[in-house]
């Protein structure tokens, strides 16, 4: 079965964490500091502060602003749930922004549209996703957000090793050059896996210093206090990710540059094997200033056209040894949401949920399993 994604671990990731069983700290030791201080060299930011998951990395990164109840955070439809529910863990509303139905990405139009839902509340922070591994148009987006008093939160699980040119600067997602913080996961399906864990990169470092409070109960330590001394100005969260843990995220680190060629060479392959599906079968528009390293192949299928229902496609696919996925049912729509809010009208969003479908993209594929993928599709599609 070729599952839709999955993690790579080899001989010396498990000699890594082996290594880290035998030292002296299986959490909140050297092993933290090395690999937040590797990742921030990665990706080009001045701080990295690891934490518990990609969704504790967003919490934070609304703890980190103090985001406060009654307050507004605008989230695209099109994302996991984490991208909303950490604003409403702070008690802020979210303002949900409708998407570009072909790329899935907030766009600079409806940003704007969801600012102007905000109303006479306080927009805090818009909260972009890098969907796939695509970049979202981030200058345009953090001028938007600027003029309207918030600041630019990157969520970026999708893009770890993705490169953009905005004009003639080349940039890396996690460098923050356009954003307060900017928040990864390691979740085994994402580009490196610690099994769980997150990481959030800010290039300030008093917003470094509070999650770092924020992450370990609020604990800080006073100069001059004893030794066994610590005060809570305020309460935080159990959100430490472990050496055991990130002794693995090191290890997967190192490998970052070969998982990223592989995910491309393989993205090239699917797009040659998809093109005579077209117009039926249809990749997810790729936005001319980026250079993905994709998480997520993500085809858009006119099941309409095709007389056949996405769950049909998706069970023939698996009779054929093939996974697939769905990124992701619009969160607007989710009964929490609209019981909050009620029926929102994010056209964009609907369009790309009812062609969406992901198919298997990870580094352990062989060079003829997109082949294997693409004739499966054909003969789900009966084409």
């Amino acid at each position: 079965m070729l599952p839709y994604g999955r993690q790579t671990i080899e001989d010396d990731d498990i000699a890594a964490v082996a290594e880290a069983l035998r030292g002296d700290f299986l959490t909140t030791g050297p092993t933290v500091e090395a690999f937040e201080r590797a990742f921030a060299e990665t990706v080009g930011a001045r701080h990295a502060v690891a934490c518990a998951n990609g969704t504790a990395a967003l919490h934070l990164a609304m703890l980190a602003l103090k985001v406060q109840p009654g307050e507004v955070v605008i989230a695209p439809s099109i994302t996991f749930l984490a991208t909303a529910n950490c604003a409403r863990y702070v008690g802020a509303d979210v303002v949900f922004a409708d998407v570009d139905p072909d790329t899935g990405l907030m766009t600079p139009q409806t940003l704007a549209q969801a600012i102007g839902h905000v109303g006479d509340r306080r927009l805090r922070a818009v909260l972009p996703v890098h969907l796939r591994g695509d970049v979202a148009e981030l200058p345009a987006l953090a001028a938007l957000a600027a003029a309207a008093g918030a600041v630019l939160v990157e969520d970026a699980p999708h893009a770890l090793g993705t490169t953009m040119r905005f004009g003639n600067a080349a940039e890396t997602v996690g460098d923050v050059r356009h954003s307060a913080m900017a928040t990864f996961s390691f979740h085994p399906v994402k580009t490196i896996a610690t099994g769980e864990g997150g990481m959030v990169t800010t290039n300030d470092p008093a917003i470094a210093e509070r999650l770092r409070t924020l992450r370990s109960h609020g604990m800080v330590r006073p100069a001059g206090a004893e030794p066994w001394w610590y005060e809570m100005p305020e309460p935080g969260f159990n959100y430490r990710l472990p050496d055991i843990l990130c002794a693995l995220g090191l290890s997967q680190l190192k490998k970052l540059p070969r998982f990223a060629a592989r995910r491309r060479t393989l993205a090239a392959a699917y797009a040659e094997a998809l093109a005579p599906l077209a117009p039926l079968v249809r990749q997810a528009v790729r936005p001319a200033w980026s250079d993905p390293v994709l998480h997520l192949m993500t085809v858009l299928i006119d099941f309409e056209a095709a007389g056949r229902s996405r769950l049909e496609v998706v069970e023939a696919l698996k009779a054929r040894g093939v996974g697939s996925q769905v990124h992701y049912i619009p969160v607007h729509r989710q009964p929490y949401y609209r019981d909050l809010y009620g029926d929102l009208d994010l056209p964009g969003a609907d369009a790309w949920y009812a062609r969406c479908l992901s198919l298997p993209l990870y580094p352990g594929m062989e060079d003829g399993d997109v082949a294997t993928v693409v004739s499966a599709l054909r003969a789900a599609l009966k084409i």
